[in-house]
């Protein structure tokens, strides 16, 4: 009941007509405080970490941006009214969600900056070693909207296996919307099959013995973004120095987690200072800096498949390459959504990649300092990796 409400009511907020009342009273807001501190809003996950690493190691600070406590939010939901009426000025979502919401909703938002790339995985029961093991069984998903929902489809529809919503039969799997909170256990108690989320939740399976990975989402969609950072476009075009500030601090955060691996894992734990996530630093550990012997485990099982790669389990880079935008609308379009999505039906790729990234702020952080190099950039163009 709680994910069909929490979906439900997503749904209402990505439609014109029910979120102009939010995006009247954040207008309201911004009026009355053109000024405010950043206010961050997140999820407890991994995908948060370069808003809550600027926070944590006071970037925000050195960088002239007075920021408030981040604000945790239980549901995507919660998080996305608190951001379309003005609460927070500064989120993490879904890399689909966005596209849902400026083009669904019709809200006056820009993606800025990817937040990570990599860092999802498919998570089975031990007695699952194969996607077919899967018909007949059921796959959580954390919203239809997501990287996630995109990939496991595509991977279910290559192996020949059909995607429903109810009472799977054979040459079937059924996908269902699951907090991500809830799929451990799920998968613990054999109410699901697998399923395919964000970090440390794959992590958090593995080291309670109850799941597997059977295949990393990275590996299938070579450096993807499965988070972006969104601000408003009041904030945009009435202070841009305040936002230009925000996302150097952000990529600062995002090159300081890159390197300094284990100290972020300490900073998100639940054993740190802030209590940013509940999450012990030994899971989120091996999400940032994985042993060697444990990566080369997972070349043999079949979850890296692409070794010459050379991926992370989770890495940062936060420039949002057009390539990987115009795919996501694609694949989008393939993918079987829930809810009301004629909207995508008038949306074009192309156009659509320039529409949602407002690209300057983040182009100009990376010209600081040799950050290029520091993240193995050598250009802002790339050729899009999708091989199942």
């Amino acid at each position: 009941m709680y994910t069909r409400r929490d979906f439900m009511k997503l749904s209402a907020l990505f439609t014109a007509s029910a979120a102009l009342p939010l995006l009247q009273a954040c207008g309201k807001n911004a009026a009355m405080r053109p000024d405010a501190p950043l206010a961050i809003g997140y999820l407890p996950i991994v995908d948060a970490a370069p808003l809550l690493v600027a926070h944590g190691k006071g970037l925000f600070e050195q960088h002239g941006v007075a920021a408030a406590k981040p604000v945790l939010f239980r549901s995507w939901a919660g998080l996305v009214e608190a951001f379309l009426s003005g609460q927070v000025n500064l989120i993490h979502v879904l890399s689909p969600m966005s596209v849902w919401m400026r083009y669904g909703s019709r809200a006056p938002v820009r993606a800025l900056m990817w937040n990570h790339v990599c860092g999802s995985a498919l998570t089975v029961r031990p007695d699952v070693n194969m996607l077919a093991d899967l018909q007949r069984q059921t796959v959580a998903i954390p919203f239809w909207y997501s990287i996630h929902n995109i990939i496991v489809q595509q991977m279910l529809r290559q192996a020949g296996l059909a995607v429903v919503e109810k009472n799977p039969q054979a040459g079937q799997v059924r996908l269902t919307v699951m907090p991500p909170s809830d799929m451990v256990a799920a998968l613990a108690a054999k109410q699901i099959g697998g399923f395919i989320v964000a970090e440390p939740f794959n992590a958090l399976a593995e080291a309670k013995g109850v799941g597997k990975i059977l295949r990393f989402s990275g590996d299938i969609w070579r450096d993807h973004a499965c988070c972006l950072s969104m601000m408003h476009d009041h904030d945009i075009q009435s202070r841009p120095q305040w936002v230009q500030n925000v996302i150097n601090a952000l990529v600062d955060a995002a090159a300081f987690a890159k390197h300094h691996r284990s100290e972020t894992a300490e900073l998100l734990a639940k054993q740190g200072i802030r209590h940013y996530t509940p999450h012990d630093a030994k899971v989120l550990r091996a999400v940032l800096q994985p042993e060697p012997i444990v990566w080369q485990k997972y070349e043999r099982t079949g979850a890296i498949r692409h070794a010459d790669w050379q991926q992370r389990r989770m890495d940062f880079q936060p420039f949002p390459f057009q390539s990987y935008s115009e795919l996501l609308v694609k694949l989008l379009k393939e993918t079987h959504l829930v809810g009301v999505n004629t909207f995508l039906n008038d949306v074009q790729p192309e156009k659509a990649a320039r529409e949602l990234f407002d690209t300057r702020f983040v182009e100009r952080a990376l010209q600081r300092d040799g950050l290029m190099s520091s993240f193995g950039l050598q250009s802002l163009q790339r050729q899009k990796t999708f091989a199942l």
